[in-house]
């Protein structure tokens, strides 16, 4: 199968456009060269740094991630918690287009980075926690305590190993598109391809849009040890499978919406999703939408939503979305590719049976601000065909001639038994134990499992959409899912999971 892009244009004015925000955000070798705000939250609790802005060369803005701060939320204040934490994704954005503005002077008056950008944030930040603050204490019994000190960021430079820079995360960060995740970091110390840079666009190996991929990101697959075996299936395992064939978004859906983190907010991702299945899908779509909704799914019981970052050739052309949000505006750039194959897996639990979703289950794996967060809720792979038994986790892969990049998702498979999503939009839903058990208090669901395959140029030159202080960073890929699968169906998938058959 030839290479499929989403290409509509490429014209002199839009080759312009990237050109010059090129030479805004790579070049130059000035101190706030490649200075990117954090369209999401970072983890780091810590103060802002003066010093850094002298001597380093800043990749990103740093923010403490408020999410984390929220773990529980009243219903009755969730949306507007929601439209708040969209809103401080908002400000780190235009904070980052302030950096981009005055790189030439902040390399010359480090001070100007606090006094212009990060004072400024800090402030339009401290609104949105006391906003948030009020709009909890007023249906609950307390308000939340050290809000304030969540509004200060830092500046912060990328280690340039495609990792988590900031050494902080736990196993808590939310507040963004983010979910579970286990095993992070495979990979992580394999070496590089000879430092490739061919396809990186520019900036010294940056990407199209200046604020990454870079060559660090990228490894060759062949060099990757085997991944250990998994958990072993013990005595009543439910072995079966049921496959959903919802298409590869030939009718190219995107948006850049995230209707499960960022509800009733527009460009509430800062990036390009991929859709399949429900097309009712956007940042205003209710529970009574998506079951209206016409879905790309061959089985019509099945009207789910499945979504994903686009992944994009950093090539030098440009998309139609150049001048929108999501796309150019929140620098992402490139060439968006459609997925050669996409393969909806529900697997089944190596300890047991497994019970029915209930309908509306929001699920979100992996973590969109990993880069930032750190990498304990990463949970994206990357490999290649006829290499699948080689998984990255914070790197991209080089892929041989004739071998097609494959990146997958292991949703969790555990649920409460009571809700279908949660405050931080993760802890009504859990992975399995390394023995395949559910923790206590969960039961264990059909796993959804999902493998996409790209027919792309061998070598680096490629990425996946991202929030802009993100980098494009492999580690921050992630996938979100809402189960609107009709009952009889779900109970069919069951069925067939608990029964050892393989079901369509």
């Amino acid at each position: 199968m030839g290479r499929t892009s989403r290409k509509k244009r490429s014209t002199l004015a839009n080759r312009a456009i990237v050109a010059s925000v090129a030479l805004v955000l790579g070049g130059g070798g000035l101190v706030a060269v490649n200075v990117y705000a954090s369209a999401g939250e970072g983890s780091s609790g810590s103060p802002p740094d003066r010093s850094l802005t002298a001597g380093r060369q800043m990749s990103t803005i740093d923010c403490p991630d408020a999410g984390i701060a929220l773990p529980d939320v009243p219903g009755r204040a969730r949306p507007e918690v929601d439209r708040e934490l969209a809103a401080m994704d908002t400000q780190i954005t235009d904070a980052y287009r302030q950096f981009a503005d005055r790189k030439e002077q902040i390399a010359r008056d480090p001070n100007l980075a606090e006094n212009a950008v990060l004072g400024p944030l800090k402030n339009k930040r401290a609104a949105s926690l006391d906003r948030i603050g009020t709009a909890i204490e007023r249906d609950a019994a307390e308000r939340p305590r050290n809000l304030d000190g969540l509004a200060p960021c830092s500046l912060r430079a990328d280690d340039g190993d495609g990792g988590d820079a900031s050494g902080q995360g736990g196993d808590s960060g939310q507040g963004g598109e983010q979910g579970g995740g286990r095993n992070p970091g495979e990979g992580a110390d394999q070496g590089q391809d000879g430092g490739q840079d061919q396809g990186g666009g520019q900036g010294g190996g940056q990407g199209q849009g200046g604020n990454g991929p870079e060559a660090s990101d990228f490894v060759d697959i062949q060099s990757v040890e085997p991944d250990a075996d998994r958990p072993r299936n013990r005595r009543g395992a439910s072995r079966g499978t049921f496959s959903t064939d919802c298409g590869r978004n030939e009718n190219g859906k995107f948006n850049p919406d995230n209707v499960i983190a960022a509800p009733g907010v527009s460009n509430g991702a800062h990036h390009m999703h991929d859709y399949i299945g429900n097309q009712a899908t956007d940042a205003f779509s209710s529970d009574d939408d998506l079951a209206g909704g016409e879905t790309t799914c061959r089985n019509q019981g099945d009207r789910s939503t499945y979504y994903w970052p686009v992944l994009r050739l950093q090539n030098g052309q440009d998309e139609n979305d150049v001048d929108a949000d999501g796309g150019g505006k929140d620098q992402n750039a490139g060439e968006i590719q459609t997925p050669s194959q996409v393969t909806l897996k529900f697997v089944g639990s190596p300890a047991g049976k497994v019970t029915a979703m209930p309908r509306f289950l929001r699920i979100i794996t992996g973590d969109a601000k990993a880069f930032t967060n750190g990498d304990a809720n990463a949970n994206a792979s990357w490999s290649c065909t006829g290499f699948e038994d080689r998984q990255l986790k914070d790197k991209y892969p080089i892929c041989p001639e004739g071998s097609q990049v494959v990146r997958s998702f292991a949703f969790q498979s555990c649920w409460d038994g009571r809700n279908t999503d949660s405050a931080n939009h993760r802890t009504h839903v859990a992975f399995a134990q390394d023995d395949g058990r559910c923790p206590n208090g969960f039961r264990a669901i059909p796993q959804l499992v999902q493998r996409i395959v790209y027919d792309v140029p061998p070598g680096p030159g490629f990425a996946v959409d991202s929030f802009p202080e993100q980098l494009h960073k492999p580690g921050t890929d992630h996938g979100d899912f809402i189960n609107v699968f009709d009952d009889q169906v779900m109970k069919r998938v069951v069925s067939c999971v608990n029964g050892g058959r393989r079901c369509r």
